[in-house]
Formats: structure tokens, sequence, C-alpha cells
């Protein structure tokens, strides 16, 4: 894909794309699974990688199935834990910053499309001080399906007034790529934790959104 001006909608994964998160989450969710019996590890954690926190905890337990706490408890907790993590030590990625300011000034229309809840939506947004980018956020909490079912990213595009072959989105997962992609958008993926190959369906396979600003310039 050679990036095209012509892009009215541009829509963003949070975790780990806008936010280096993606270890808080994994810190968060082998605490707290380990502690009902879940063998998890750094590694393992990469399987449920942009998911909903709902389906990543129905995920493990299907593997390990554990007794005493519910699911939805488990997810509660892991919540809490990310939610403070995030407060405390959240930092925006390379690249971040510099796109959304770019964007903002050409007066692009910019959306938030995340698989996370909406409480830890809004501090990310407080904690890295862009809750001004993102006129429009959506949760794949509030859809039946999370990623990589297209909703999260249809509702974006129609909260937005664009059809999906307007919009163009970021992401950092498989499960994120497929999602925008099953929804009709070209796709940016940024590879920082994720192999290439792992992202191949994506139209433009990038280092880090600092790679991005030239495009946009």
């Amino acid at each position: 894909m050679v990036f095209q001006t012509n892009y009215k909608g541009f829509i963003f994964d949070m975790d780990g794309l806008l936010i280096d998160s993606e270890y808080l989450w994994r810190r968060a969710e082998i605490v707290t699974l380990q502690a009902v019996g879940v063998p998890l590890t750094d590694e393992m954690c990469k399987e449920t990688m942009g998911t909903r926190l709902d389906e990543m905890v129905a995920y493990w337990y299907t593997k390990f199935p554990w007794t005493g706490r519910s699911r939805e408890d488990i997810g509660s907790e892991i919540l809490s834990r990310v939610t403070a993590l995030i407060a405390a030590e959240g930092q925006p990625l390379p690249g971040v910053i510099e796109v959304l300011d770019l964007l903002m000034a050409q007066k692009r229309s910019l959306a938030l499309a995340s698989s996370s809840p909406c409480d830890l939506i809004e501090a990310v947004l407080v904690r890295l001080e862009i809750k001004k980018a993102f006129p429009v956020v959506c949760s794949a909490v509030n859809e039946k399906l999370g990623k990589p079912d297209p909703a999260v990213y249809l509702t974006a595009a129609r909260k937005m007034g664009l059809s999906p072959g307007q919009c163009v989105a970021f992401e950092d997962s498989p499960a994120g790529v497929a999602s925008a992609k099953a929804a009709g958008m070209s796709v940016v993926a940024v590879s920082r934790e994720t192999e290439k190959d792992k992202l191949s369906a994506a139209d433009l396979v990038l280092n880090s959104l600092e790679e991005f600003v030239p495009l946009l310039s």
C-alpha cells in the first residue's frame, strides 16, 4: 500500500499501539490467573493479544478450568490491576503524539476502536493527555463480539459518518488487523511486539508510528 492522502477517517486501536500497555496487561493477567492455577507465562499471553477481556478470560478458563472464583470476578481483578498500572506507569509509544498532532492540524476525522472496557480507555486518554484527539471513542465491550469481529470498526466508521472504505485503521495485533480488514478498511500495522509475518494481512507494516509521520507531511 502506498499511503494516499484521500482517506477521511483515521481509526486507532489503543493497547500496544498508542500506549505501551501490553506488558502491563501481561503483568496483571499473570498475577491474577496464576493465583487460580493457570500456568500463564509472558509468551502465552500473546495468544490473546488484541482480544476483549471477557473473551481472554474465557479462553484461559477453557484451557485451564478453575474453581472458587467466577470468570467475571477474575476479569474485574485483571481490569483493576491494569488500570492502576496504566495510571502509574503508562507512556505513549514512539510517534503517537506526533501523528495525532499532525492529523488534528490537518483536520482529519479521528476515532478510537479498542477492545478495552470504557473505563480503561478513559484512563489511557487522560494519562496520555490525548482525549481531545478522539471525538469518537468505541469499545468492543459494547458489541456482541470483540475483535477479530469487525463490529467495533463498523461502529466507529458509522459514528464518524463515513464508509469503511474511506477509513484507514491502525493496529498492532493479528486479531485487530483481521477486524479492520473484515470491516472493509485499509490497515496500517505496527509490529513492535508482533512478528511481521503475523501482520501480513495489513496493507502496510511499520516498526513504529514514527515511520508514519513523514507520510502525513
